[in-house]
């Protein structure tokens, strides 16, 4: 098939877009892109869905991308489906419109109402119910509707669950590469345990249990690598002072990303307890696995239905746990080195981009 990658998406950014063309490519499909990033990442994005009368700033983005897309769309041979990326619940639209009887596959990785609603910016009233008018719109445009775990598939509408498809997240290639063949020199038994966490500390991540965790460990030979910034960034701070070593970086570029997390020996994952964080596998886990990392996240169970014993779980939003499970592989580096194997081979085998689109593959040739 001819498969077209369209809307404003940008993969730097949504790395998950990426996977999907990845996977659909090494299943013999011919992947275009028709392609022109807003220039909004999903912050930005989510707290103009939830400050209506940030609209028009977004609508004249959106104007001009879509001038864009429009003249894109009439060039090349016709498509046999359309891939609608990340946060398309406008997008989807203008593809309909355009591809009127192409099926159109929607990535609904983010729902703007839940993703509001976890971020603590939708409110109620009138802000809800236009937020969920933004879903129920995107879904009804869309032939096939693709989300992350079975929990984001039964929490769709019940009139559109039938053409959701299962997709997890998954890693890039660039984040297998970026693997260590073999152990790094002077990362011997007297090594601090090295920790990385990357992210845009929403409450979904729960960056402030990390913090906090971090603050028990003073004396620990654990030294932390935190990066990204966002909504409660502070607040880990506050709660990591005192304790390890840590060092904030407030931005990575995404190609340089994997490598500064291959160097570390443990990736963190999510600590969050609110009802999305116990729906989710995110994408740190998947990638920080692929580069080599041990995984350390909560344990929910969509993360242990797709890790299985490829991570270490603690409970979610248990700072102390958390500060034991690092304690444990910092002093026992025989089980630090088991659970890295671990991690890695759990992601290899089910993870990579052919694997996770199987599903789709499926629906899109039946």
């Amino acid at each position: 098939m001819r498969i077209l990658f369209f809307g404003t998406y940008d993969v730097k950014s949504h790395p998950r877009v990426g996977v999907l063309a990845e996977g659909l490519r090494a299943h013999g499909h011919d992947v275009a892109e028709c392609n022109a990033p807003l220039g909004l990442d999903t912050a930005s994005r989510v707290a103009i869905l939830a400050q209506p009368w940030r609209l028009p700033q977004l609508g004249w983005r959106l104007a001009s991308c879509w001038f864009r897309l429009a003249v894109g769309a009439r060039r090349g041979p016709a498509p046999d489906a359309i891939v609608v990326g990340y946060m398309g619940h406008f997008d989807v639209r203008l593809a309909r419109l355009l591809f009127r009887r192409t099926r159109i596959v929607l990535d609904h990785l983010i729902g703007a109402g839940d993703t509001a609603r976890d971020r603590n910016l939708s409110g109620g009233g009138l802000k809800a119910k236009l937020l969920t008018a933004i879903d129920a719109g995107a879904l009804k445009s869309a032939d096939v509707i693709v989300v992350d775990t079975d929990e984001h598939l039964a929490n769709l509408p019940e009139q559109h669950r039938s053409r959701g498809v299962v997709v997890p997240v998954g890693a890039p290639e660039d984040w297998f590469a970026a693997a260590p063949a073999q152990e790094k020199p002077g990362r011997g038994e007297d090594a601090p345990l090295r920790v990385a966490f990357f992210g845009l500390y929403t409450p979904l991540q729960g960056a402030p249990v990390i913090g906090e965790a971090l603050g028990k460990l003073a004396g620990a030979p654990v030294e932390v690598t935190m990066v990204g910034h966002g909504q409660e960034l502070e607040a880990t701070r506050e709660a990591a002072e005192g304790g390890c070593p840590t060092t904030w970086i407030e931005w990575v570029d995404s190609a340089e990303l994997p490598a500064l997390v291959a160097d570390h020996d443990v990736c963190l994952g999510i600590f969050g307890t609110g009802p999305k964080a116990l729906r989710v596998v995110p994408n740190k886990v998947f990638q920080g696995a692929a580069a080599g990392c041990a995984i350390v996240t909560s344990d929910t169970a969509p993360q242990r239905r797709a890790l299985g014993d490829g991570a270490v779980y603690v409970p979610p939003g248990d700072a102390t746990a958390l500060a034991d499970a690092l304690t444990r592989l910092a002093e026992d580096r025989a089980e630090l080195a088991a659970a890295r194997k671990r991690a890695h081979d759990a992601v290899l085998e089910r993870f990579g981009c052919s694997a996770v689109v199987e599903p789709l593959v499926r629906r899109l040739e039946s």
